[in-house]
C-alpha cells in the first residue's frame, strides 16, 4: 500500500465508527475482503457476527516434530511453513503434507541468550514478486529487524540471503525482548517490543522498548503514526508477544504480565497500556484497559490468532490455548481453555484459513516444567 493510501486508511479509522466502538480500534473492511459479518446494519454496514459463547478445539494432526526451540512461524503461499528456531539462529521450511524439515540457512549476526536470539519472522507483503523474508533477532548489542532474500532454488543451508538491516536499537535483555512481527491490512510492519527488564522504558515515547511499532517494509516510521516522525504506535507495555487483526482491521496484543496479570488489548494508536504504573485493569482511565486479564500460572501468552470471531491465545506457563470470542472490541463472553498440559509450553498461534490455525510448542526453550523435551507443530480446527 502507498503511504498515501495508508494515511487515507488511517483517517477513515479517525472518522468511521459503528456499533457505539471507538472509531480509532481499526480500518473499515475494503471491498471484497474476507468477512465474518452476516447481515446488515441500521447504517447499511455488515453487521458482525458475534461467536457462540463456547467454542472447539480438535487436533486434525501433527506437522512435524523434533523441532529445537521453534519460535515464528510463517505460512507460505503454497502451504508450506516457515519456522524460525530462537537458539540455533536457523529458518526451516516444514513440507506440510509430509512434515519433513529443509533448514533454508542461518541468519548472521544474532546472538541468543535467555529469552533473545532469533524470535519473529514475516514474509514480506510483495513475497510473490520480491522473496523476502523479515525477521526479529536479538544482536550482540540490540534487538534488530533485518529482511533476507530466499531463494528455494539453492542448495539447503544457502538459501538465505545476507540480513539487510531495515531497524535497529531496540533494548536487548536477558529478559524482554518481545520479538513478534507481523504485516498489517495496511502494508505496514508492526513488532511488538519488550522493556528489557528496564520498567522505565516503556513510559518513555522516546525509548523504543515496551512498545507496538508501526514502520514502512523499509524500516522508515509509517505514515499516519501518532506520534510525529517516531515508529512509536503505543506504549506502555512490559512485554508484547502476540499480534492479530480481525475482520474488521483491528489490531489485538498480548501481553506478560509480572507477577499477577497477563493482558489481551485491543490496540488504539497513541494509546498507553500502564506498565509499570498498572499491571492488567486499572481504575486510572489515563491507561487503556486490557479486553481481559488471566494470572500469570494460567497463562504467560505468547503469539496470538483470530479466526472464527474470537482471538486464540497460546500459553506458556499455562499450557493452554485460550479461545476470546469477541464482541467488536470486547470479550463477548468468557474466556475458554483447551488442550491445557496436553502438549505442554505453547508458544505460536497463526491462522491457516477458515476455522484451521497451526499451532508451535515451546518445550524446549529451558524455561518450566514442560510437559516434553519435544517441539512440535499441530493443525487444529476451531470454532
Amino acid at each position: 500500500m502507498s503511504a498515501a493510501l495508508a494515511v487515507t486508511a488511517l483517517l477513515l479509522t479517525a472518522g468511521c465508527s459503528s456499533g457505539g466502538e471507538d472509531p480509532r480500534y481499526g480500518t473499515p473492511t475494503p471491498s471484497g475482503s474476507a468477512s465474518t459479518a452476516t447481515g446488515s446494519s441500521s447504517s447499511g454496514q455488515p453487521a458482525a457476527r458475534i461467536p457462540p459463547a463456547k467454542g472447539t478445539v480438535k487436533v486434525l494432526r501433527t506437522v512435524t516434530e523434533g523441532l529445537n526451540t521453534p519460535w515464528g512461524l510463517a505460512p507460505l503461499p503454497d502451504g508450506n511453513l516457515l519456522v524460525s528456531s530462537r537458539d540455533n539462529g536457523t529458518i526451516t521450511r516444514i513440507t506440510e503434507k509430509t512434515g519433513q524439515k529443509t533448514e533454508l540457512g542461518t541468519v548472521s549476526g544474532f546472538s541468543p541468550a535467555g529469552e533473545g536470539g532469533l524470535l519473529g519472522i514475516a514474509l514480506s507483503p510483495d513475497y510473490a514478486s520480491d522473496h523476502m523474508v523479515y525477521a526479529y533477532f536479538t544482536s550482540a548489542s540490540d534487538n534488530r529487524i533485518v529482511r533476507m532474500l530466499y531463494d528455494p532454488k539453492k542448495p539447503a543451508g544457502e538459501q538465505l540471503g545476507a540480513p539487510d538491516t531495515i531497524f535497529k536499537g531496540i533494548p536487548k535483555g536477558y529478559i524482554h525482548n518481545g520479538g513478534r512481527i507481523a504485516f498489517g491490512p495496511d502494508g505496514m510492519l508492526y513488532a511488538g517490543t519488550g522493556e528489557s527488564g528496564q520498567r522505565g522504558l516503556a513510559q518513555d515515547k522516546k525509548s523504543l522498548g515496551g512498545k507496538i511499532l508501526r514502520l514502512t517494509p523499509e524500516g522508515d516510521p509509517a505514515p499516519g503514526n501518532p506520534f510525529p516522525d517516531s515508529p512509536v504506535y503505543t506504549y506502555g507495555h512490559r512485554n508484547v508477544q502476540g499480534l492479530a487483526w480481525d475482520s474488521k482491521q483491528r489490531l489485538f496484543a498480548s501481553e506478560f504480565g509480572q507477577d499477577t496479570w497477563d493482558e489481551l488489548n485491543a490496540i488504539t494508536p497513541g494509546d498507553d497500556y500502564g506498565w509499570p504504573n498498572a499491571e492488567g485493569k486499572s481504575s486510572d482511565s489515563k491507561y487503556h484497559n486490557p479486553i481481559t486479564q488471566w494470572h500469570t500460572d494460567d497463562a504467560s501468552p505468547s503469539g496470538i490468532a483470530y479466526a472464527e470471531g474470537s482471538i486464540w491465545m497460546a500459553g506458556l506457563k499455562g499450557q493452554r490455548l485460550w479461545r476470546i470470542p469477541l464482541d467488536g472490541t470486547k470479550a463477548s463472553a468468557a474466556p475458554q481453555a483447551f488442550l491445557t498440559g496436553e502438549y505442554g509450553r505453547l508458544r505460536t498461534v497463526v491462522s491457516a484459513g477458515g476455522d484451521k490455525l497451526w499451532l508451535v510448542t515451546s518445550n524446549t526453550d529451558g524455561r518450566g516444567t514442560p510437559k516434553s523435551g519435544d517441539d512440535r507443530i499441530l493443525e487444529l480446527q476451531v470454532s
